[in-house]
């Protein structure tokens, strides 16, 4: 679990609000959850979808990427719990996320990825 002190220049400063502390946090677990059902639904595409006819190589085509996202998304995740928490306990803004945009983004390449090989099976 992340510590609300963390090591380093996050945790110097000021403590702030513990309501704030506390969402900061539950963004941090919310990441996580999206992490952690990124990397599941990667293992399941990979270990029980059944084999594409004609694609042998797509459900790791697709399932692969969520995983190795999935484990970016949670380090990520991390990274973004601690320039909150600085960001709070120096006063100053919030740092923008980029997390949202970089989500959508990969979804839309799986899902256009998995199109293509849907489509390729039902060809062959």
């Amino acid at each position: 679990m992340a510590d609300a002190n963390p090591e380093g220049p996050a945790g110097d400063g000021t403590e702030p609000d513990p309501r704030f502390t506390f969402a900061n946090e539950r963004t941090f677990l919310a990441w996580s959850r999206t992490a952690l059902a990124l990397v599941v639904a990667g293992l399941g595409v990979v270990q029980l979808l059944p084999p594409f006819p004609g694609v042998p190589w797509g459900r790791h085509v697709l399932g692969v990427p969520l995983i190795v996202f999935g484990a970016a998304v949670a380090v990520a995740a991390y990274g973004e719990w601690v320039r909150s928490q600085r960001a709070m306990r120096h006063g100053q803004p919030l740092p923008r996320s980029v997390m949202p945009r970089l989500l959508a983004a990969v979804i839309t390449v799986i899902a256009a990825i998995a199109a293509v090989v849907v489509l390729v099976s039902a060809l062959r």
